[in-house]
């Protein structure tokens, strides 16, 4: 019963949130131009649950790792019934190019639009904790150690501009080119202002490559405050949380095509249930974040330009933007079995890596 109520429904929870809003983009994109849409379904394989209102018939399926909206003339399978005259006004395959390039992509931005609401509403409701600039440790023949600055010291402005946060210090600090930058210090209640050269460090980002950075030689107290941003600052922040870790996530794809990043990182099922058994046992709330950033993942990954993903499928529908029409039946489907043979490969692959994790 624990492991259901910690591993198995924390799981389902989850994955369920991000199909269903991944399949309400298309879903609500395909309508707003008249699309009919057949199915809505969350899951795939064989109907479990399914119900018809109106034209649209709304399902649970067995296998709940994905999900599916089947559209009016979507299909070029020869079996399907051929479309009447009065219903191609209402098929998928009859609406202009860039229409349904909206249709495919609002899925993936969808994701990404879901992951945006839950930062902002977060940031809205819990305002936000940082670190300060309170000094916890200065490294011996650091240029701070040089300049007199002490544990316990809390940095208020560099360059006279107000710094309140160790983000803002790490970024105005790592901004600079080996200038002298003036630091204004709090030391128990006195107001005193030092001269510091930051040096260039050789360090590991984390992607694991050696970086030259400038650094002060301190390392920050671990001591937090918390903010109130009210309904805009919630909005900038959360605004800039998605982007950041949007950017972190494109980064990540293109470090591991040029093998920066080992494949051997890569999760996949497993290792989610895993994470989000772990975050439950500690507290339900912490699903909440973490599904802004699987939406993130998964908005991302299905914009990649592979053939059965939906970036795949915005490639097909770009090409026939340009050549003015469809392309070749036959091209479409040998390069949709390569995007499954990839996928399958891609699947073996994580799961394999999550299998092995288990068992380290």
């Amino acid at each position: 019963m624990h492991y259901f109520i910690y591993y198995v429904l924390p799981f389902l929870v989850v994955l369920g949130v991000l199909i269903f809003f991944h399949e309400l983009g298309h879903f609500l994109v395909a309508k707003h131009f008249g699309i009919r849409v057949l199915k809505f379904s969350l899951g795939f394989g064989p109907k479990v649950l399914g119900k018809k209102i109106g034209e649209t018939e709304y399902l649970i399926s067995a296998i709940p790792l994905g999900g599916y909206v089947k559209m009016l003339g979507e299909s070029d399978d020869d079996e399907e019934d051929p479309i009447s005259p009065e219903d191609e006004s209402k098929s998928f395959s009859h609406k202009p190019v860039l229409q349904r390039i909206a249709v495919v992509a609002a899925g993936p931005i969808f994701n990404l639009l879901l992951a945006l609401f839950i930062f902002c509403a977060s940031f809205g409701f819990t305002g936000m904790q940082v670190l300060t600039t309170e000094i916890g440790q200065v490294r011996e023949g650091s240029p701070a150690h040089k300049a007199g600055i002490k544990k316990g010291d809390l940095i208020i402005s560099i360059d006279g501009v107000d710094t309140d946060t160790w983000p803002q210090l790490k970024e105005r600090v790592q901004d600079n080119r080996g200038e002298p930058i003036e630091l204004t210090l709090l030391r128990q209640g006195q107001v005193s202002t030092v001269t510091v050269i930051p040096e260039l460090n050789v360090v590991k980002n984390i992607f694991g490559e050696e970086i030259k950075t400038p650094l002060l030689g301190v390392v920050s107290a671990g001591s937090f405050i918390e903010i109130n941003l009210g309904f805009l600052g919630a909005l900038k922040e959360g605004g800039l949380k998605t982007w950041d870790i949007i950017k972190l996530t494109c980064l990540t794809v293109i470090k591991l095509f040029q093998g920066i990043v080992s494949i051997k990182t890569l999760g996949g099922p497993i290792l989610i249930g895993q994470m989000t058994g772990q975050l439950a046992e500690q507290s339900w709330a912490y699903l909440i974040p973490f599904t802004a950033v699987i939406s993130i993942n998964l908005g991302i990954l299905n914009l990649l330009p592979i053939p059965i993903l939906d970036g795949g499928f915005i490639i097909f529908l770009l090409i026939e933007l340009v050549i003015g029409r469809p392309l070749n039946v036959r091209k479409r489907e040998f390069a949709q079995k390569l995007g499954i043979g990839l996928l399958v490969l891609l699947m073996i692959v994580v799961i394999y890596n999550d299998i092995t994790r288990i068992l380290q």
